[in-house]
């Protein structure tokens, strides 16, 4: 296994970091990195209807799109983000968070932190969220990666973030800012967030039976910047242009918010895009392009549905499911 520290506060190029290294690479990684004040938008979330702009451009928070699904998120300095990229079989491709955040529950609690894993993607202390987590697969790998609240501001992450009213099960808690807490305060010997990101690294690399943590090759730098310029530091990766839309139908399920908009005329449908926080193992965009020019009847949706497990596109969804977000 190859053991990183991402050397930077870029959010643009701590992302196209990860995406450079699952798919040119073919070893496993683990690596630690932080990001200056961001917000960090899933793959297939609109950007506008996460975040709270005033507040991103008065504080000059950086917005930027990573390449797996799940929710939006806040980085600050007092947060740590962790990658493992690994080497998979075709069986093992499964959105399983449990299996790859182990060993971070390991390491919280041999510090002493009652550190467990809950719900979908998130590891918690007595209910409350200290780390949500997302995945993507590529070929034969799989990139999981996720948060961990040490000593961040939570009322810059409330402030920064638009919360969806229908995430909330129990309508006595209002505000993300309830819901989570820092690390820090749960350490039975206090330490900084650097000597945290410190214990992390020995800890993973006492498992793997390594001694040394690694840095990315001038060559792997130069090609990583070059694509944080060309496409995530880009407004067209960032925020994206919607379809002007006739119809839109938004739905919680068991696997995530979904958010269906289409362009339908004469009962074609011109486009349509999906949003949400839902993870995937396959692209829904390959599911729009099939959707595209098609007309929009029961008949015609469920013949093209016809042998394709839409849980691949949306987990944990079913294909009942998902046709009645659509007008049909």
């Amino acid at each position: 296994m190859r053991i990183l520290w991402l050397d930077t506060q870029s959010p643009f190029f701590n992302l196209a970091a990860e995406e450079y290294l699952l798919k040119n690479t073919d070893e496993d990684i683990f690596m630690l990195w932080q990001n200056a004040d961001s917000v960090i938008i899933g793959r297939y979330q609109n950007t506008l209807a996460e975040v709270n702009m005033d507040f991103i451009e008065s504080h000059h928070v950086t917005v930027a799109r990573r390449i797996t699904g799940g929710g939006a998120v806040f980085h600050d300095l007092g947060n740590l983000n962790f990658t493992f990229i690994r080497n998979i079989q075709p069986h093992e491709k499964e959105i399983d968070f449990e299996r790859y955040l182990f060993p971070i529950v390991e390491a919280l609690q041999s510090l002493g932190v009652p550190a467990e894993f809950s719900g979908r993607n998130d590891l918690t202390i007595g209910g409350r969220k200290i780390s949500g987590n997302a995945m993507v697969f590529h070929q034969n790998r799989v990139l999981e990666h996720g948060t961990l609240l040490f000593s961040t501001i939570p009322d810059h992450l409330t402030a920064a973030l638009k919360v969806d009213p229908s995430k909330f099960n129990d309508k006595a808690v209002k505000s993300v800012r309830s819901r989570i807490t820092n690390i820090s305060e749960h350490l039975p010997t206090p330490m900084t967030v650097t000597e945290f990101k410190d214990y992390l690294f020995q800890f993973i690399m006492r498992q793997e039976g390594l001694s040394s943590i690694g840095t990315l090759s001038e060559e792997e730098t130069i090609l990583i910047q070059e694509q944080a310029e060309s496409k995530n530091a880009t407004w067209e990766w960032n925020f994206g242009i919607s379809p002007q839309y006739q119809y839109h139908q938004k739905m919680r399920t068991s696997g995530g918010t979904i958010e269906v908009v289409m362009d339908v005329k004469r009962s074609i449908i011109h486009d349509i895009c999906f949003y949400g926080d839902f993870f995937s193992s396959r692209d829904p965009e390959e599911l729009a392009r099939l959707l595209t020019g098609q007309s929009l009847n029961r008949e015609t949706i469920l013949r093209l549905l016809q042998g394709i497990d839409i849980s691949t596109y949306f987990n944990n969804v079913t294909n009942k499911e998902f046709i009645s977000l659509l007008p049909v």
